[in-house]
């Protein structure tokens, strides 16, 4: 089960706030106002980008400007959160929640060097300006992109080039800089995404840990003249080691609720239940795509097991 954990007031406030605020359900579309467009922020605070050349700058940028600015401000306010109890930080996922905003940066980084190459280039500014060693080296180092040191490699040979070099002399730097563009692109989206669902990642871990264990179950059918089944499900830990229950597809616990579907088999069942006995009972109904409709009873049998 998952454990009970002291908390100073304000990282109950802090929890609270970040994970039962929004009670829109796991899985279902967020609304959203379109892409994230990076190309405002990133010009807003190139000065900023260009400055950093480590982790814990690129942690501050995102905490105290980028991050707010691309709609992330609860990933930006736990990162600056203080006094997080250990068992709780890991519960949040705080060092991964860190890991990623430094990529973002870094990505973005990248980006804007690339963008800033293919402009050089267009207006023929000769030599091109190669970004500080320290800047790349981190960029690397928090984000890696192959495409990032082909560009710093064709960007040195294009700057000891002759004073004029010809369109096919620029090309190769161009072509690796549209390259780098992309896959910096990509990669600050991919970042973007991992930091807006990160709530529900915590919920779906909070609610699995929470009906981990083997529960007896008592179903009542009232389409089939009141037939009652009895069955024993054995929820896992949460974690990709531990697969889900066969034929479970979605689970959604948000505080005493729980919301179960089931498909087996082309049939669709949804189970919508609530905690009961500190935890220890369930009780709700069901309807399925057969049309039978009814009530559950469970009862935990025994608490979690890895």
């Amino acid at each position: 089960m998952h454990p009970s954990i002291p908390l100073i007031a304000s990282v109950i406030a802090l929890v609270n706030f970040l994970l039962l605020a929004d009670l829109s359900p796991i899985g279902a579309a967020e609304p959203m106002a379109g892409p994230v467009d990076f190309i405002p922020v990133m010009g807003k605070y190139g000065e900023q980008l260009d400055a950093v050349t480590g982790d814990g700058q690129a942690v501050g940028l995102f905490v105290a400007q980028i991050g707010p600015a691309l709609g992330l401000n609860d990933v930006a306010t736990t990162l600056t959160a203080k006094n997080i109890p250990q068992k709780v930080a890991k519960e949040l996922g705080v060092q991964e929640l860190t890991t990623s905003a430094q990529r973002l940066i870094a990505a973005l980084a990248a980006w804007q060097l690339a963008d800033r190459i293919t402009q050089a280039l267009s207006e023929r500014t000769i030599p091109v300006i190669v970004p500080q060693a320290a800047r790349t080296e981190w960029i690397q180092s928090s984000s890696p992109l192959a495409s990032l040191t082909l560009t710093i490699k064709e960007l040195a040979q294009l700057s000891e080039a002759k004073p004029d070099p010809t369109a096919a002399d620029r090309t190769p730097l161009a072509l690796s800089a549209g390259r780098l563009a992309l896959d910096a692109q990509q990669r600050a989206i991919a970042e973007w995404w991992q930091l807006k669902t990160w709530k529900d990642r915590i919920r779906t871990v909070r609610g699995r840990s929470r009906l981990c264990g083997t529960w007896q179950w008592i179903i009542h059918n009232h389409q089939q003249h009141h037939q009652e089944q009895k069955l024993s499900l054995i929820f896992p830990p949460p974690g990709p080691d531990y697969p889900l229950v066969s034929g479970l597809a979605e689970t959604i616990v948000l505080g005493e609720n729980v919301y179960l579907r089931w498909e087996i088999n082309g049939q669709v069942q949804e189970d919508s239940l609530q905690f009961t006995k500190e935890g220890k009972g369930l009780e709700g109904t069901f309807v399925n795509s057969q049309g039978g409709w009814g009530s559950i009873s469970g009862k935990r049998t025994s608490d979690c097991k890895p």
